[in-house]
């Protein structure tokens, strides 16, 4: 039986857990094959076993760190010679970083949110954009937060970086109106994930939502016939709703 996303080929950063891990198995359930970047080996092997288990393919694994710019020049290049183009780019790794008073931020953290949150994804950008367009409909999510537009107290280096990341994508998507390329944001709200714990210590992780519930409801954004572009999508009540 056909699968929805049969033989698109889409890349995910920080697919060993949480939300990245999630998208990995759904998207690859759907027939797609998975490009899984993250930092540790062990569980990119964990998570290729997952998928090899549940659909009988096996992943392409990256191990990388993405405040490795060359690298990530390099994987472009690799992923252009070993296939020529690429239908999907989730840009899903990103740090937490202090939440604190600006103030008190040191320099070289307030560098590595910076670096990991919106760098790594300017890089990705420009090696993976000819090989998007390369693909009959490439598409591409960056994942935002609520806290890009509440602003909240002491969470100053991450809200910057994903308001950073939201401009960035939106000026991408302006880039490609007249492009088969479609990019789009994701704003998860409060998911079970590892990142909210460590923000929120005191908070039941039982009353969130799982990374697995959020997975489901995104996979539309990654079919080929997508037709939204430039939009931010929150996933709320167990559905992705288009802000206005």
């Amino acid at each position: 039986m056909t699968k929805a996303l049969d033989g698109r080929i889409i890349l995910i950063t920080g697919a060993s857990r949480g939300i990245g891990r999630a998208m990995a198995l759904e998207l690859a359930r759907a027939g797609a094959h998975i490009i899984a970047a993250a930092r540790t080996t062990g569980a990119l092997e964990e998570l290729d076993d997952a998928i090899e288990e549940e659909t009988g393919q096996k992943a392409t694994l990256v191990p990388m760190d993405l405040t490795d710019g060359e690298a990530i020049d390099r994987l472009g290049a690799a992923l252009y010679e070993r296939f020529g183009h690429l239908d999907g780019f989730f840009a899903n790794a990103g740090i937490l970083g202090p939440l604190s008073p600006l103030g008190h931020i040191a320099p070289k953290d307030w560098d590595k949110v910076m670096a990991v949150n919106l760098t790594a994804n300017w890089r990705l950008v420009r090696s993976l954009d000819p090989l998007l367009r390369a693909s009959d409909a490439g598409r591409a999510v960056f994942v935002s937060s609520g806290v890009a537009h509440s602003c909240k107290a002491y969470w100053g280096s991450y809200a910057v970086s994903k308001a950073a990341i939201e401009c960035l994508a939106r000026i991408y998507a302006h880039e490609n109106e007249k492009t088969a390329v479609k990019v789009n944001i994701i704003n998860p709200g409060p998911i079970r994930t590892a990142m909210r714990a460590q923000a929120f210590p005191g908070e039941d992780p039982q009353t969130l939502p799982t990374p697995e519930d959020l997975a489901c409801a995104m996979l539309p954004l990654f079919s080929p016939q997508l037709e939204d572009n430039g939009a931010i999508f929150d996933f709320k009540d167990g559905q992705l709703r288009k802000r206005a």
